[in-house]
């Protein structure tokens, strides 16, 4: 049956009946990150992309989680009906963003939630709410009532980055999601997002994706199907 249909979908762990049907051999897949390992292990003929939202290989699509399913929909949305109706779609689903696929399941928003420590969770949270400000070290340290020795070692032993990681990867996220849209400007985007110059952002995007902000934005801007996979950072670097 599957050669004959014009497509075929998993959502989260379903890539698993997909391979035990033998379709995605040879193929690059995804599905929740707590199982992934486990996908690539009893598949190796899978090329299994742990942190992908969702993946379109050919006539199948393979997403993670129980929201991403809601990403992948709306990009099935938007390849049928196009881009508008599926923005569309996303407002009356009251989504706060229709995410594209190679995004990673994971976010500076989600990890600040994520941490224990009350002090250093409220020091993310304020960093994502200023990532236009300077945010030196030094001064978050003040912020959170700390000397910046003892600041970045608990800053590093909650989160696993840096200070200075952290604010990279959070201006790196939102600058992807400010790419989708076609009408700012990359001089107005490196701005919102704290860089010094739209030349920072583009250094920034050749080191972690190997690609400019314009060929992101000209490859990922609408579904985002198949999206280059950032480079991930060191924790604690």
């Amino acid at each position: 049956m599957a050669p004959r249909l014009n497509r075929l979908v998993s959502l989260c762990s379903g890539s698993f009946f997909l391979d035990e049907a033998g379709l995605l051999d040879g193929k690059r897949a995804t599905t929740h990150w707590s199982v992934s390992e486990r996908l690539s292990r009893r598949y190796p003929g899978i090329t299994v992309a742990p942190d992908a939202i969702f993946i379109k290989e050919g006539a199948i699509w393979t997403s993670a989680g129980v929201t991403a399913a809601i990403d992948l929909a709306l990009a099935l949305v938007e390849e049928d009906l196009g881009r508008d109706l599926a923005l569309a779609v996303a407002r009356d689903l009251v989504v706060y963003l229709k995410r594209p696929g190679g995004q990673s399941q994971f976010s500076m928003h989600l990890a600040s939630q994520m941490t224990n420590h009350p002090t250093i969770r409220g020091v993310q949270d304020w960093i994502l709410q200023h990532l236009t400000d300077k945010l030196a070290t030094p001064d978050l340290a003040k912020h959170a009532s700390m000397s910046t020795r003892n600041f970045t070692r608990m800053f590093s032993a909650a989160t696993g980055y840096s200070p200075a990681a952290f604010i990279e990867v959070a201006r790196f996220e939102l600058a992807q999601r400010l790419l989708g849209d076609a009408e700012l400007p990359l001089k107005s985007i490196a701005a919102s997002c704290g860089f010094t110059s739209d030349d920072q952002l583009r250094r920034m995007f050749q080191r972690r994706l190997g690609i400019t902000p314009r060929a992101y934005r000209e490859r990922f801007s609408t579904t985002g199907v198949g999206a280059a996979q950032p480079v991930p950072l060191t924790p604690g670097t």
